[in-house]
């Protein structure tokens, strides 16, 4: 098990502190065709009654995101993509108590979205495709995650992946971060993302949720995404068929455990009550001052 150091986030709402316990983010997809919830919260209304039972259910973060990035997917405009998350973002402005990020790869979306009520901006291509993304952080004094992925959504799953995949990742964040810092994104400001799932083989992912103690000696918190992927599938399938996302519940509760024992600061998942427990029992694993007393 991995010791997690303590870091402090700057928000609009006041101070975000990470380490202390697990922060569980829930995931919601404004999306018609996200690989495990498209189409279920395009609707504007859905999304919003979706955030406030994901709010109930103990998460601390609520990531919301109008593009799919699911591997084979292609981008849409700027334009279509606010129309999507913006209705959702004023909506729930005054109506849900916990932080909001937007995940997005597009600066405009960014702004547009900090403007609406989110606090965080969470860029899954690690500035690459929009590197104006780490100036508006910087202006806006918004925490920025930046995520480490191989190629992009249409093709990384289909092109050669790294022969050392904890060196490709390690390279790759440190450009993110460079670039975010050389825009003015305060150290204290950046959380770190391994990219499970994007851009890396089956077997790689698990070698990076082994080795998250080494992505920690960076010296920033980290996040991890394991919700439902499909690496999770191929180790849970049956007669040669993946289980689909929905079946993946428990694979996914136990990446999120292996996640937090080896030093995430925060998960980010679809099932939110649910890895809230798994959570709160993996922070007693890793801190006996978590335990109950009894």
């Amino acid at each position: 098990m991995s010791s997690r150091k303590k870091f402090t986030l700057r928000l609009c709402s006041g101070k975000l502190v990470l380490g202390e316990r697990t922060l569980v983010m829930g995931v919601l997809n404004v999306t018609p065709d996200s690989f495990s919830d498209g189409r279920k919260f395009l609707d504007a209304e859905r999304a919003i009654e979706q955030a406030m039972a994901m709010e109930r259910g103990g998460a601390d973060l609520l990531d919301i995101g109008g593009e799919s990035t699911r591997p084979g997917s292609t981008g849409i405009s700027t334009q279509e993509e606010l129309a999507r998350v913006l209705p959702v973002l004023q909506a729930l402005r005054g109506q849900i108590a916990i932080p909001v990020s937007i995940d997005t790869q597009k600066s405009e979306v960014a702004e547009a979205a900090l403007d609406a009520g989110a606090e965080i901006i969470n860029d899954i291509s690690g500035l690459q495709n929009d590197p104006r993304i780490a100036e508006v952080a910087a202006r806006r004094r918004a925490p920025l995650i930046l995520m480490h992925m191989r190629g992009e959504p249409r093709t990384m799953q289909a092109g050669a992946f790294a022969r050392d995949v904890m060196k490709d990742v390690f390279e790759g964040l440190g450009k993110s971060v460079a670039t975010a810092r050389n825009a003015g994104v305060g150290k204290s400001q950046i959380i770190l993302d391994p990219g499970i799932g994007f851009g890396k083989s089956y077997m790689q992912n698990y070698e990076l949720l082994q080795k998250l103690p080494q992505l920690a000696k960076l010296g920033y918190p980290l996040l991890v995404g394991t919700s439902r992927k499909g690496f999770l599938g191929a180790a849970l399938a049956r007669e040669g068929k993946p289980a689909p996302p929905e079946e993946r519940i428990w694979g996914t509760a136990a990446t999120v455990t292996a996640s937090i024992l080896n030093g995430a600061h925060i998960v980010r998942v679809h099932d939110v009550s649910e890895m809230v427990q798994v959570a709160r029992v993996a922070d007693c694993l890793l801190d006996p001052k978590q335990r109950p007393n009894n």
